[in-house]
């Protein structure tokens, strides 16, 4: 959350000659509402089962760079899917994560005290991420622009 996935990924579609998607913008799209109110609506499940589907559709339609919510590597199937992908995880710390997004936006996981339910989602996934991973590249202090260079960088990729 608030790490740059969505910034970086239009970077490096830019910097790579090929069109970006982002899959929360789909979900958006495709329920007419916000993520936050899809959770309090409807519960994690139901988001989670509906990003899935999400990810799954843009990963069969799209060919170019990816920007995926930070829970869709939860699903075993959306990380098998993952496999083979030039995926990278971009990490921040806790004390990053507060100067980007102050942790009081609308962050559904994150309603009480922020900056310990950060560190447990980050406990439980962090694994997640590095096992789909074929690069970590780290934020923090990085602008979007250095995070693009490292990125490309760690996946030898050549602008187009």
């Amino acid at each position: 959350m608030g790490v740059g996935k969505s910034t970086v990924g239009r970077l490096l579609a830019e910097r790579l000659g090929t069109g970006f998607r982002d899959t929360d913008e789909d979900i958006v799209a495709a329920e007419g509402r916000a993520i936050a109110d899809i959770f309090v609506d409807e519960g994690e499940p139901a988001f989670r089962a509906i990003e899935k589907r999400a990810v799954h559709t843009a990963l069969a339609e799209h060919e170019g760079v990816l920007a995926l919510g930070g829970g869709a590597v939860l699903d075993a199937d959306t990380r098998a899917l993952l496999a083979g992908h030039p995926v990278v995880y971009l990490s921040m710390d806790v004390e990053e994560a507060v100067r980007r997004t102050g942790l009081n936006v609308a962050r559904p996981l994150l309603a009480v005290n922020p900056r310990k339910q950060w560190r447990e989602l980050m406990e439980a996934r962090r694994h997640l991420y590095e096992e789909v991973a074929a690069a970590v590249v780290p934020t923090d202090g990085r602008t979007p622009e250095e995070v693009t260079r490292a990125a490309l960088d760690a996946l030898e990729l050549k602008e187009a």
